[in-house]
């Protein structure tokens, strides 16, 4: 038997504008593109987001992600100097003019892929972090499969044209999330508009445009040669809800931006992201022959929920959980369920999991509790 607790759902409501009708095809001028939310990963729209095409230094992406995740795990620090071989200074393209032996920190060369697409600067890192940038390639490939990245396939870390060298739209979409959403102190240098290196004698100014001119821009990466034309995986956020826009193969770089505010404007204008709560508190469930009485419920993870806006308004939540539980019960046992539903539509589920772990008392426990409750009786 399970017991019910339902109501009107509270919310922390992300919300932008007022809802517009849903759109049948957005004017985006591009080969592919995608719109993502970033904290369900839930796509928004979509055309061709899996087909194969260059990226140009959208690549970046992913040589920054496995950089943050070498900091974050303490195999680098953003203090590390960073020796520049011949080879990377042999990249041309985008660049700093990284000099042969000339060191820079971790940091700084971050700060030039980011904000300044640098080429060299890509390779000193990859080389510094893996041993050589085919090395690093590898570890590329290799995370880009972890991550579910199945149109991939990386020939170097910076995205210049190689034979092979592909992704698509929906799998720039999921490095683009994984370094948004587990690493968000890439931001430091994914939202700088202009800066400097080498004590102030090198100017940055950022490729993506929309740092400057789009309201709560955070990232991405632009990209473009004669093969992968004009590439970008715009980031931008309002209210605490942060959307990917990936655009690729676009005929110019001004369509490529303007393309990318269209995909950000109709994911801020038609959807709100609303964080479920159960309408009152989780008490606890009574557990049979335990060492403890009962268990304390909780969610489990992250209930987000991603809406069209005209449904959050109607939104309802139910929560079911098991009147009674026989032990053992082991922390992380599913113990009932949320619904959040509108409009009589279920639009989420949520489990509701054991908070503790309740062990079975022994057979000399159960005695010596009979004994104890009949002696407590008899005396009185």
């Amino acid at each position: 038997m399970k017991k019910k607790i339902s109501g009107l759902l509270a919310l922390t409501l992300l919300l932008a504008l007022a809802v517009p009708a849903r759109a049948e095809s957005l004017a985006v001028e591009a080969g592919a593109c995608l719109l993502m939310e970033k904290t369900t990963g839930e796509i928004l729209y979509a055309v061709n987001e899996h087909e194969q095409l260059e990226p140009a230094s959208v690549t970046k992406i992913m040589t920054v992600l496995l950089v943050m995740e070498a900091i974050d795990t303490g195999a680098l620090r953003y203090e590390d100097m960073v020796t520049a071989s011949a080879y990377a200074c042999s990249m041309g393209g985008s660049q700093i003019w990284l000099k042969e032996n000339e060191q820079m920190s971790v940091e700084e060369m971050l700060k030039a892929v980011c904000v300044a697409s640098a080429n060299d600067c890509s390779v000193a890192l990859a080389e510094h972090l893996a041993g050589s940038a085919e090395a690093f390639v590898e570890k590329m490939n290799q995370r880009a499969s972890e991550l579910g990245m199945a149109d991939t396939s990386f020939m170097n870390p910076t995205g210049l044209p190689a034979q092979g060298h592909v992704t698509s739209a929906y799998d720039i979409a999921l490095m683009s999330r994984e370094l948004i959403l587990r690493h968000p102190d890439i931001r430091r240098f994914t939202t700088i508009w202009m800066d400097s290196l080498r004590n102030g004698e090198f100017g940055l100014s950022n490729t993506n445009k929309l740092i400057r001119f789009y309201p709560g821009a955070t990232g991405l990466k632009t990209g473009s040669t004669d093969g992968a034309l004009y590439c970008l995986s715009a980031t931008a956020e309002r209210d605490g809800m942060e959307l990917i826009a990936v655009v690729l193969k676009s005929p110019t770089s001004t369509q490529r931006f303007e393309s990318a505010k269209t995909l950000l404007n109709y994911g801020f204008a038609a959807y709100a992201l609303a964080q479920a709560q159960p309408p009152e508190p989780l008490g606890p469930i009574p557990v049979e022959l335990g060492d403890a009485a009962t268990v304390t419920p909780r969610l489990e993870g992250n209930a987000a929920i991603l809406a069209a806006k005209e449904k959050v308004g109607a939104m309802e939540v139910a929560v079911e959980l098991e009147e009674r539980l026989a032990a053992p019960v082991e922390e992380g046992q599913p113990v009932g369920r949320m619904t959040v539903t509108s409009g009589g539509e279920v639009l989420a589920e949520f489990p509701v999991v054991a908070g503790n772990s309740v062990a079975r008392l022994t057979y000399w426990q159960i005695l010596e509790r009979c004994l104890r409750m009949a002696f407590m009786g008899g005396g009185s």
